[in-house]
């Protein structure tokens, strides 16, 4: 999830922080009746999500762990397409991992960036978040 202040702030709306599933699918009450703050900047009149210019995307594959502010760049490293909003070490995947915002052509699953991590070009791709699939245990009925 997204932390308020770090990933998500004033200028960013739900949909680029890709939490439209909080406000239920097309056709759900909460998007036709758009009774809720905001529902004029998130929503068209028919209820579907607007067109946002960026989005938050995960970042896997660079070699050191990319912190806030680093600058995300395209996989040829000439355009600066974004900037990490967090990242770490997982030590579940034994890897650096991160998230970020980057300009919505740019946010396809599978997409080569460059990350400018201390000064040195790394490379990295864009990730299905989680980045580590939940295994509840359910009861069977």
């Amino acid at each position: 999830l997204c932390l308020y202040g770090n990933d998500l702030d004033q200028d960013t709306t739900p949909t680029m922080g890709a939490l439209g599933w909080t406000m239920g699918g097309p056709g759900s009450r909460r998007r036709v009746e758009q009774g809720f703050l905001g529902a004029e900047h998130i929503l068209t009149p028919e209820g579907k999500l607007k067109k946002v210019p960026r989005k938050r995307i995960g970042i896997k594959g660079m070699k050191a762990p990319a912190r806030d502010h680093t600058e995300i760049y395209d996989a040829t490293g000439e355009t600066k397409i974004g900037e990490v909003t967090s990242g770490t070490f997982s030590p579940c995947l034994k890897a650096p991992i991160a998230m970020g915002y980057v300009e919505t052509k740019s946010a396809k699953v599978g997409t080569e960036i460059m990350l400018k991590i201390r000064n040195k070009m790394q490379k990295a791709e864009v990730t299905k978040m989680p980045f580590v699939e939940s295994r509840y245990y359910r009861v069977p009925e």
